[in-house]
């Protein structure tokens, strides 16, 4: 089920407002045998990966996988121990400026300034960033019309609910037409509807060349919108590809995306006997 006609609209009208994107034939995102260590807890254990152009790239994995890590070393506020990784061709550790200009990041927690409205916020982003002030307004108009928000353009965005600060993250890293988003459990807090929106911005942000790191625990989710996806364990990737390929590799033809995950993470086994052990609890207790 796609969002209306008259959403999708706004949403097209809006991308003729940008400027052409920068994004060539380039890979977005490679990383190469990467590692990081954290004392003696390694937390991410040579890891490789390519971001493609036009894709959305899925980051899975269990709590402590090293999901979070990876994305901070992208986004440049921390430095791996070794290996190589390269954002639009450049390291982010050495010109994050450059980086961070072509990257709009959601973070699991919103990581926005709550003492301000979201106003106030969005005036600081496009003064920040030297964004076009026509341009701009058109395109929050736009965005808070389709998240249906302009309710709270001028509220404190302290006194907003979760998923309303949800959206107003999300706004925030469209706002400069970025060439990456990097997602980690956007969809967190927002409604049906809203989430909807989203999934359908992704797909408007791909379809113009634009690429999509996108972390989640939610596995129908991930299903749903990736491409490709990428399953992390313990610092190590697992598997990769496409929900075919990573399914032959666990041996799994057919299986829907929570049973492959679980092979390959090595927790089926554990489930299984979790699930034998309710089993009885509730056959002992039957009336």
């Amino acid at each position: 089920m796609r969002i209306n006609n008259h959403s999708r609209e706004l949403f097209h009208s809006m991308l003729k407002l940008n400027n052409e994107m920068s994004v060539k034939s380039e890979v977005m995102v490679k990383v190469d045998n990467l590692v990081k260590s954290f004392g003696n807890v390694i937390a991410v254990n040579g890891l490789s990966f390519e971001v493609k152009p036009g894709e959305i790239f899925g980051l899975l994995g269990p709590n402590g996988a090293g999901k979070t890590t990876t994305v901070k070393i992208l986004l440049g506020l921390i430095e791996e121990d070794s290996g190589e990784i390269e954002v639009f061709g450049l390291d982010p550790s050495k010109e994050e400026i450059k980086v961070k200009n072509r990257i709009g990041y959601v973070s699991e927690d919103p990581l926005i300034y709550r003492s301000m409205t979201p106003r106030m916020l969005f005036n600081f982003i496009s003064s920040i960033r030297k964004l076009d002030e026509k341009e701009t307004t058109e395109k929050l108009r736009y965005y808070f019309e389709s998240f249906e928000a302009v309710e709270y353009y001028d509220k404190l965005i302290a006194t907003l609910s979760r998923g309303n600060k949800q959206k107003m993250q999300v706004i925030a890293s469209l706002l400069h037409d970025p060439d990456l988003l990097i997602m980690d459990e956007p969809l967190t807090g927002l409604d049906a509807k809203s989430a909807k929106v989203l999934k359908e911005i992704l797909e408007l942000h791909t379809e113009r060349g634009g690429s999509v790191i996108f972390s989640t625990h939610i596995l129908e989710v991930a299903e749903e919108v990736c491409d490709r996806i990428a399953i992390m364990d313990k610092g190590k990737l697992v598997a990769i590809g496409t929900m075919e390929e990573i399914s032959v590799m666990a041996n799994k033809a057919g299986a829907d995306l929570e049973d492959i995950f679980l092979k390959l993470t090595n927790q089926d086994e554990s489930i299984a006997h979790i699930v034998q052990n309710l089993r009885k609890m509730f056959g002992n207790n039957k009336k």
